[in-house]
């Protein structure tokens, strides 16, 4: 295989192409706009419909249960205040899902490609434009 397990993690940890490794996930200048595919490879990031439900998942996964739970635990365990438990559950609710967006998209594809290497196109040995 040309593309190995190792690499799509890595590449999806720091947000790049699965298939070429460049740094193309992410259209120049916009924080939140995901290239349809990569300018460099092809690779199409958006499958279709749908696309963007499993980076939603991913995100809202680690906003609840890595933030916005041990927030509530602490305050269920006496630790915290009532207005200090909805203050900072507030703020993880509707900071951290914008702050992680990126890496949701960067480790959803690293998940995708790391299960399913083989329809990466650098390891079938076709065109990105193949690809259905």
């Amino acid at each position: 295989m040309k593309v190995t397990a190792t690499q799509v993690l890595s590449r999806g940890l720091a947000c790049r192409c699965p298939n070429c490794g460049e740094k193309t996930l992410f259209e120049p200048g916009k924080t939140f706009g995901v290239n349809p595919s990569c300018p460099h490879c092809g690779l199409k990031f958006e499958k279709g419909e749908g696309a963007f439900l499993g980076p939603f998942v991913l995100n809202y996964g680690v906003t609840v249960f890595g933030f916005v739970l041990p927030i509530i635990a602490f305050a269920v365990a006496g630790k915290w205040s009532l207005p200090l438990t909805i203050g900072c559950a507030a703020v993880a609710a509707f900071l951290l899902p914008l702050a992680f967006y990126r890496w949701s998209w960067g480790w959803w594809l690293a998940l995708y490609y790391f299960f399913l290497l083989d329809n990466l196109p650098a390891n079938r040995g076709t065109a990105p434009e193949d690809d259905e």
